[in-house]
């Protein structure tokens, strides 16, 4: 038999969906931003000094993921990428951790980021190149990238740490159905 009341250690609290909907859109719009302002800014070319040897600006379109790598298979890379965004949004809004929600969103909105270009910018099938602009030296990239690598950290730091996020924990209803 169920107990009535909730078991609130497996379940969102609802403040939490806001997170993700508030991060995730102004994470994103960040991103478009300063995409849509590296084209406009950077278009002709022009390499901006940020900190020398460490930080330039310089545009460049991405045809593969990091580093350059998979440039062939760039319509996969955008199904993953779009399966990835879609796959860490289900994730945030059933996370009942706050920091998982928010690294789950930062992540999903990295992802989402980043196809956005690929569908934007496509000239055929998802062939689209990712708007790139923050040259490290070593490697060139953008603010969904950031998104990402934060996200990256945060995750590790989180399993580290042995924060639960509510994602792989039976909820009393499936030990009911048993």
């Amino acid at each position: 038999m169920s107990d009535s009341r909730s078991d609130t250690s497996t379940k969102q609290p609802r403040h939490y969906t806001a997170v993700f909907v508030v991060l995730l859109l102004v994470s994103y719009g960040i991103d478009r931003w300063t995409k849509w302002l590296a084209i406009k800014q950077l278009g002709d070319g022009s390499v901006h000094t940020v900190i020398p040897h460490v930080l330039s600006l310089r545009l460049i379109g991405n045809p593969g993921a990091s580093l350059g790598m998979g440039s062939a298979v760039t319509p996969v890379l955008a199904i993953f990428a779009l399966i990835a965004a879609v796959a860490l949004s289900v994730a945030a809004v059933r996370a009942t951790s706050l920091w998982w929600t928010v690294c789950l969103s930062l992540a999903a909105s990295g992802a989402f980021g980043n196809f956005t270009d690929r569908v934007y910018y496509a000239k055929g099938f998802l062939d689209g190149h990712v708007v790139d602009f923050l040259d490290y030296g070593w490697s060139i990239g953008n603010v969904a990238d950031i998104w990402l690598v934060i996200a990256a950290v945060g995750i590790v730091v989180l399993t580290i740490c042995a924060v639960p996020s509510g994602l792989w924990h039976k909820t009393q209803s499936q030990d009911d159905n048993k």
